[in-house]
């Protein structure tokens, strides 16, 4: 299928890393121009190096997101190298597990870390996106549906991410950008393995009671599937397709895990 997404230009945040990676790899195989903003230099410049030494489609902004000033920078350093841009992949973030026993404090830098940059991007990015009619993607989690225990920060933002998606697509209609989250639940990325090796004496057996659970091919999402249905949200192939949550794991949330 072509997506008609060569020459086209697009932000990921963390996009050199688990899932992010993976949908910048997908945006490069379909000849689309790349910014990857996030705060990982060194393993940014190695992921780039590996796929696009030229720089002449992946370029990176470093700085941390949690910054309203360095969101501004991603949008104005994205349009002086690229000229344009086509759309913005919300992305980075991590399951912190701030807990409601944390407090208050822990509570907003969560938030922090997690919520208000999806925010920021976008409301920079908006004239632009608004020219190109472009596109946007929120990556939420699982968590906000279902919850998960001991991660009420995650959990809050995941599920305020949710609600942008729907806010903006409603207003942004008329300026013809499309706005959609895709909601991953098991995918075995760095930070996934991370959680398991550090939270559970025996990880394997966890991972193997985590994957027993999930309905098609008791398997994890693999990123590619997150990416690919990232990229296609991105695509004009999506063109009659806004304000919707791609759940994109194996039945996990909305099926029975009776039936299998």
């Amino acid at each position: 299928m072509n997506l008609h997404l060569k020459d086209k230009t697009f932000i990921v945040t963390g996009g050199s890393k688990g899932i992010g990676a993976a949908i910048t790899q997908t945006l490069f195989e379909e000849g689309s121009k790349v910014m990857i903003a996030t705060r990982s230099r060194e393993a940014t410049e190695q992921f780039i190096d590996q796929i696009d030494p030229s720089r002449s489609q992946l370029h990176s902004i470093i700085g941390d997101l949690k910054s309203s000033d360095q969101c501004r920078k991603v949008i104005e350093e994205t349009v002086a190298y690229f000229g344009s841009i086509d759309g913005i992949v919300n992305n980075a973030g991590m399951n912190d597990g701030v807990t409601l026993e944390d407090g208050p404090e822990a509570f907003r830098k969560s938030l922090e870390l997690n919520l208000y940059h999806y925010y920021d991007l976008v409301h920079y990015a908006l004239p632009y996106l608004k020219t190109s009619k472009g596109s946007i993607v929120n990556i939420s989690s699982k968590v906000a549906l279902t919850g998960q225990g001991a991660t009420s920060g995650y959990a809050a933002a995941k599920s305020a991410q949710l609600g942008l998606t729907r806010e903006w697509a409603a207003a942004l209609l008329e300026d013809g950008v499309r706005v959609n989250a895709v909601l991953p639940a098991e995918v075995m990325t760095p930070l996934y393995r991370k959680w398991l090796d550090n939270s559970f004496e025996n990880p394997a057996a966890k991972e193997a009671e985590i994957v027993s659970k999930i309905p098609l091919g008791k398997r994890m999402t693999s990123a590619q599937e997150i990416a690919s249905m990232t990229v296609f949200l991105l695509s004009d192939q999506s063109a009659h397709t806004t304000g919707q949550f791609m759940i994109v794991d194996g039945g996990y949330v909305h099926l029975d895990r009776s039936l299998t």
